[in-house]
């Protein structure tokens, strides 16, 4: 049935298609939240239910989530232009943001009028067999609503339309709340109105600031998915000629929409035009396969002085043990033997270390020249030290 709604929805890579699916998620999901904000703000109003009236709300502003979803979209598919040089996309993180703190302060909003029934309750609430039976037939609607998100935000991998899923899950929770509580009302007392709304009112604002931090967290530089990282890293050392990589640097402007900068190893003998070329070609097929905006910088290695290849070998299982010692990931790069017109022999190198490794850099510099300094006294040992965002994740998937 969708296939046929929306144009070539069997190629979810393509970007057009993925606002298509997404623009059409929100189209269903306005017009099925207005239908339940009416249905639930009148039989709240009828029969002065706070607890109705805050899931009204609730669905009220799930449509006007619906409705950014829409624009966030439409404005994700507008092309680069001056002001905005890599596109638009990262619009649907914003409204994201923004449909977030409108859900905060329709719970702060909704937990004043719940406090103000249970100070004043006003007598106890009657409902009708007809309003039980309304009320509980929205439930089925966001349950549809939810099976629907869930599956187009699989298709597109879309986190806002799963995150709409979710909440139309949650949305099924509060409204079985609320019809609860209009049975039980005529047992338990004129309280149970109020009590039901400030339980819904707080989880309405706990979900809101839910929203709000996983918004925060896509625009504060949330890290790649470690299998798209995987993939990516064992795109570029699948090609010959690559030693290595390291200095891989990623940066998102929205769904699917990467650019990147990363170091890649050669060898020094081999010729700078071959080399170059071959750079080409992997910043082309990356860019085709995987949609990433790639740069690349060439590292040369000499691979052919035994002393230096020898020295690396040493350098590097030295570094292994520590970062055994540790816990945590440490990878040597740009390692490079210099020899002074003195006795001394310079050993330069770099080393990548992620956040979590528990010694600061200084430490960690000194015990792995201490070691080297074992093989000989007189050796210079010169280490860079440079943030690994990602070897962590990217090692073992």
């Amino acid at each position: 049935m969708i296939n046929k709604l929306i144009k070539d929805y069997d190629k979810p890579e393509d970007p057009a298609v993925r606002i298509r699916v997404g623009r059409f998620a929100g189209f269903v999901g306005i017009v099925a939240n207005i239908v339940l904000f009416a249905v639930k703000i009148i039989f709240g109003i009828i029969f002065g239910s706070v607890s109705i009236i805050a899931d009204s709300l609730n669905n009220f502003s799930d449509a006007g989530s619906n409705i950014l979803t829409v624009v966030g979209y439409t404005m994700t598919g507008k092309p680069a232009d001056k002001e905005h040089p890599y596109g638009h996309a990262r619009m649907e993180y914003l409204c994201s943001l923004f449909i977030s703190l409108i859900v905060m302060v329709l719970g702060v909003e909704t937990l004043k009028s719940s406090i103000e029934k249970l100070i004043d309750p006003q007598g106890s609430t009657e409902y009708s067999t007809v309003a039980i039976i309304v009320i509980a037939s929205t439930v089925a609607v966001k349950i549809f609503m939810a099976i629907l998100n869930a599956r187009l935000g699989k298709h597109i991998n879309s986190s806002t339309l799963k995150a709409t899923a979710i909440d139309s899950i949650s949305d099924v929770i509060a409204t079985s709340a609320v019809v609860v509580g209009m049975i039980l009302t005529p047992y338990l007392g004129i309280y149970t109105d109020g009590i039901l709304g400030c339980i819904i009112s707080v989880y309405i604002l706990a979900l809101g600031i839910k929203m709000v931090f996983e918004s925060s967290n896509t625009l504060l530089g949330k890290a790649p998915d470690a299998e798209f990282l995987y993939n990516l890293t064992q795109k570029i050392k699948s090609y010959d000629g690559v030693l290595g990589i390291h200095d891989l640097v990623i940066h998102s402007y929205g769904a699917n929409k990467y650019f990147a900068s990363v170091h890649v190893e050669i060898d020094s003998e081999d010729d700078v035009m071959l080399s170059h070329d071959m750079v080409d070609t992997i910043e082309a097929d990356i860019l085709k396969e995987m949609n990433v905006n790639l740069v690349i910088h060439m590292d040369p290695v000499c691979m052919t002085d035994p002393e230096t290849n020898r020295l690396r070998e040493q350098c590097s299982r030295i570094i292994s043990d520590i970062a055994a010692e540790y816990s945590n990931p440490v990878s040597m790069h740009d390692f490079r033997v210099v020899k002074g017109f003195s006795s001394q022999t310079k050993i330069i190198f770099d080393i990548s270390i992620s956040n979590d490794m528990p010694i600061e850099n200084e430490r960690l510099c000194k015990e792995i020249s201490e070691e080297i300094r074992k093989i000989n006294p007189l050796y210079v040992i010169i280490i860079t030290v440079d943030r690994d965002y990602f070897s962590s994740r990217y090692e073992n998937i």
